[in-house]
């Protein structure tokens, strides 16, 4: 099982569970596209495409990062353009940028509205757009082409939306982006998947989640070694899942996963949004 030689093109991968997911891809020698927004550093959220760059060629793997606001189309195709120009296809697409905002109507402003739903449900459907071409033509090579999206499952219990409705329907727009495109693209064997956490994931987000200690929490890792599982798995049979990653480490012989808490022997860990 490995993703030597793959083409994986990441979304708002230069921190977080995205970079998580380039370096262990890069481990086995994947090549990786950065397409994210940062490139100077920012004492609040670290990180720039160009760090996680070196990052990731240390671990073993080529990296191409791309200065990219996936709300902008042109910026978009230029990343897609670029990324096939070096690179000579996309085997790989991960939808992981997404913006958060954990408030109530009265509370959220429109501004913020709006970048939830460029960013989560818009940028998962361009990116997916500017891709698919390259898709095709890793699924035509017999390459095993994946879309795998960071979202949860969808669940249309009132509970999910009361608290916080504007991220709520943005990243429910993700997870539709995965039921739609799974149905469309399963003709030309491109596998589209979802993938969350189970628990709280350790990642500048947490910022947004107020009271939660980190030691309640998990590493990015778990979720980046749950990617490479499912990225491994025929695009042909697998797709259309809304996955979770410790069902998918178990299903792949981890046992113990005790090794991703950020304090380990930790037993109070916290459920994720919406489990």
């Amino acid at each position: 099982m490995s993703l030597k030689g793959k083409t994986v093109f990441i979304s708002g991968g230069s921190r977080g569970i995205g970079l998580a997911i380039a370096l262990r891809a890069a481990a086995d020698g994947a090549n990786i596209v950065i397409a994210a927004k940062t490139t100077e550093p920012n004492a609040k959220l670290p990180g720039t495409i160009h760090s996680s760059a070196r990052e990731i060629e240390q671990a073993g793997g080529a990296c191409l990062p791309v200065q990219t606001d996936i709300r902008d189309e042109a910026q978009v195709l230029e990343a897609v353009r670029r990324s096939v120009e070096r690179f000579g296809g996309i085997d790989i697409l991960v939808n992981n940028a997404s913006a958060i905002g954990l408030t109530g109507t009265e509370a959220t402003p429109i501004k913020r509205f709006d970048l939830m739903f460029g960013v989560n449900g818009r940028g998962t459907y361009l990116c997916t757009q500017a891709c698919l071409p390259h898709l095709k033509q890793s699924a035509r090579r017999g390459r095993n082409p994946h879309v795998l999206t960071l979202s949860p499952p969808l669940n249309l219990q009132p509970r999910w939306f009361g608290p916080h409705l504007a991220y709520s329907i943005a990243k429910y727009a993700m997870s539709l982006c995965v039921l739609g495109h799974a149905e469309e693209l399963r003709p030309y064997g491109i596998a589209v998947n979802a993938l969350w956490p189970r628990t709280v994931i350790l990642t500048a987000a947490l910022q947004m989640i107020p009271g939660v200690r980190p030691e309640q929490c998990r590493r990015p890792e778990i979720v980046a070694d749950a990617a490479r599982a499912i990225l491994n798995l025929d695009a042909k049979t697998t797709t259309g899942n809304f996955f979770f990653d410790e069902d998918v480490l178990r299903a792949a012989g981890v046992s113990d996963l005790d090794a991703y808490a950020v304090v380990p022997g930790a037993r109070d860990l916290l459920p994720d949004l919406f489990i």
